[in-house]
């Protein structure tokens, strides 16, 4: 049976490249009717989170990105791993060493000055102690090869001799990734390893402690690193990583695993927007590109504003009721104003606010389009006599509006505009006159009363 894992650290809030990594192994899982795995690898006890752990669940759940096993966690698994090193040991694939951080910095320090790879130079491999507190470190073969075969890279060979004899389990007794990672693989019976190409350099130890285990090591993809604009790795400096900021956005989960599966793949066909469902029916790793594909995040909300316009009115109130301060009544109310030009969820408030709460009069803004205080405040006026007359349709409000601008002398747009800043207070909202229809006639008119007293004053 295919069975892939996600094993997240939870040293912080959910990373957008372990959501990346979760999906492609939930969706190749599924594709194989096989099972997707959650491991929490909580061993480096000084980075831990409390509430890490949680938010890695409730953020997997909510993407619908549901693991049919787990979670399990590494730290409720430690007689496992120490029971592993020491078999390990007396089969003579690791050994002990007492060598301490001093020293171990020296020996940096002076390969270093030679401009030689850093690395342990071996000095317990031929005394290892017999008594104290040690480490146990993997015996790299000292010549020969460690090659496989990656889904996405092909046959990747490395030399013996640049590999580190890593250490697997610290003086505390505590695994390291290296040890962990493989031990729970083969316990779980993981049968393919997709994860971020920044482990590529450590499968060949992997796999040389799946050789001394005597177990036949998984089948290996390495997706590209996810990237921002200037090629460097995704970082919070450059980009939002959390995906807790995503969600409070008002992110779609449906748009965020449709953009994360665009990273490096595509679909056969060429289509940009694709759903989850349509992913696991099409994916092959054979067509990730190993190049890091760069995240952009306009590119995200384009997507994102596609999803919300191509799902039901109840699942978009109900994401928006998420991240909006407005009663689900309000919503509907003003939703259909908005619903083309909204693309991050969290922009409606922003977008309607001018229908709840009414504008401050700003006379630069009122006066931007070429036209006196004396000139912009009487043709007010005949838009307040207009609409007081008029039956409050949009039909009627348009129709009614052009002829003014005819009989005044304005240019219709200038006119439109006009009036645009003082019911929404901005030169760009939503559409004028149904504007004024969800803002209403009394208020309308109230608004027009008030710009008419600011220029008088």
């Amino acid at each position: 049976m295919v069975r892939t894992r996600i094993a997240p650290s939870p040293t912080g809030d959910p990373h957008l490249g372990t959501v990346y990594t979760a999906l492609f192994n939930y969706a190749f899982a599924k594709k194989n009717k096989g099972e997707f795995i959650l491991r929490i690898e909580d061993t480096d006890r000084t980075r831990i989170v409390p509430e890490a752990e949680q938010k890695i669940i409730d953020s997997l759940s909510w993407l619908g990105l549901k693991w049919d096993k787990g979670p399990y966690r590494q730290s409720e698994r430690l007689a496992l791993y120490q029971k592993t090193a020491k078999e390990l040991v007396e089969s003579g694939a690791a050994y002990y060493c007492d060598c301490s951080s001093d020293r171990l910095a020296e020996v940096r320090k002076k390969q270093q000055a030679k401009r030689e790879i850093p690395r342990y130079d071996r000095k317990c491999r031929v005394n290892p102690p017999k008594k104290g507190k040690f480490v146990v470190r993997l015996r790299v073969p000292a010549d020969g090869d460690t090659n496989f075969e990656d889904l996405i890279r092909g046959n990747i060979t490395f030399k013996n001799r640049d590999i580190d004899d890593a250490v697997l389990l610290k003086s505390d007794g505590w695994p390291t990734y290296h040890l962990a990672v493989v031990v729970d693989d083969i316990s779980m019976k993981i049968s393919h390893v997709i994860r971020a190409e920044e482990w590529l350099s450590s499968t060949p130890k992997h796999i040389l402690i799946y050789q001394a285990l005597k177990n036949k090591p998984p089948i290996y993809a390495h997706l590209p690193l996810l990237r921002n604009q200037d090629k460097s790795k995704i970082s919070k400096r450059k980009n939002p990583v959390s995906l807790v900021w995503y969600r409070n956005q008002g992110y779609l989960p449906q748009a965020i695993l449709n953009y994360l599966a665009l990273m490096g793949w595509s679909m056969p066909d060429g289509r940009e927007k694709f759903s989850l469902e349509e992913f696991i029916d099409k994916i092959d790793l054979s067509r990730v590109d190993p190049v890091g594909p760069i995240f952009d995040l306009q590119k995200l909300n384009w997507l994102n504003g596609q999803w919300s316009r191509s799902i039901s009115d109840k699942e978009l109130i109900s994401k928006i009721k998420e991240t909006s301060k407005y009663a689900e009544p309000d919503i509907k109310k003003v939703l259909p104003l908005v619903w083309e030009r909204v693309k991050v969820l969290s922009e409606f408030d922003e977008l309607v606010k001018f229908v709840f709460e009414s504008p401050r009069v700003d006379n630069t803004l009122l006066l931007s389009f070429g036209y006196t205080a004396a000139e912009t405040k009487e043709v007010l006026k005949k838009v307040l006599v207009k609409y007081e007359n008029l039956v409050w349709e949009q039909k009627r409000l348009e129709e009614g509006t052009r002829k003014l601008a005819v009989q005044i002398g304005w240019k219709p747009a200038d006119l439109f505009m006009t009036i645009r800043v003082v019911i929404c207070g901005s030169k760009e909202s939503p559409p004028l006159f149904e504007s004024l229809i969800v803002v209403g006639k009394d208020e309308s008119i109230k608004r027009l009363d008030r710009a008419v007293d600011s220029l008088t004053n």
